[in-house]
């Protein structure tokens, strides 16, 4: 699906990224986890091709960045991210607005087929807003939004999608309902899960990528890499963990 080789990052003497050497394969679900700064974003950006790597190789789904048109890649790749929503016309209903999901577009500017409809339907049915179809997507919560964008980037079919803190700015009821519906979309999409919350990592989530300052300091399977030893060393701050149910609970140590 994705393998990272020997990336580096380097802006204005800034190495914002430093050897990175990451492989996602087809069946597996990953978090990517690291403090404010550490180069996530720099990360994704190069996933999705919008920054290219000062070295190294990029390659996604069978492709080689360099080699392709990443026009079409993009198309393969869902990405999620609050700007996104930003861009779209709120008076629109929303199944228009996850409908335009399938051709990348902000809006329509002519007919919408009664088949590209039901579709949209069946994703808002998904995602559990199948009742809200009709309404203006401005008058939709934070909670909706986000799992809006989600049933819109679904439209695609992406064989990635990139989240992006999705539940940043969610209360913990609608948090938990968000990750519910991510829960769901594992069967159909490998995905790649940004959070500073280590108990977003849910039981579908199969391995964790984690960054301290431009370096990737673990990479594998959630229960090998999220260890306290781990954590300490990535967010310098001493940690008690626990697992419930396959995802993990860390309480900060005092004293």
């Amino acid at each position: 699906m994705i393998r990272i080789s020997n990336v580096s990052f380097i802006r204005e003497d800034n190495h914002i990224l430093t050897d990175i050497n990451w492989e996602i394969r087809k069946g597996e679900q990953w978090a990517l986890l690291g403090r404010n700064g550490s180069g996530k974003s720099t990360l994704l950006e190069i996933v999705n091709g919008y920054q290219f790597p000062s070295k190294g190789k990029v390659e996604v789904l069978g492709h080689v960045y360099g080699q392709v048109d990443l026009r079409e890649m993009r198309k393969r790749i869902g990405y999620i991210s609050q700007s996104l929503f930003e861009k779209m016309t709120l008076r629109d209903p929303l199944w228009e607005v996850v409908a335009t999901g399938e051709s990348a577009n902000l809006r329509f500017y002519e007919r919408i087929s009664a088949d590209l409809k039901e579709r949209a339907v069946e994703r808002l049915r998904q995602v559990g807003l199948l009742k809200l179809a009709e309404h203006p997507v401005g008058t939709l919560s934070q909670g909706e939004r986000k799992k809006a964008m989600l049933a819109r980037t679904m439209m695609a079919n992406p064989e990635l999608i990139v989240l992006d803190e999705p539940c940043s700015g969610l209360d913990m009821y609608q948090r938990e309902n968000f990750l519910d519906v991510v829960g769901t979309i594992v069967k159909e999409s490998t995905i790649i899960y940004v959070t500073h919350h280590l108990e977003e990592i849910i039981s579908p989530i199969t391995h964790v990528a984690l960054l301290r300052e431009g370096r990737l300091i673990g990479t594998g399977g959630k229960h090998e890499v999220l260890t306290e030893e781990n954590i300490e060393k990535a967010y310098d701050v001493a940690v008690r963990l626990q697992w419930e149910e396959d995802r993990p609970w860390v309480r900060v140590k005092r004293g």
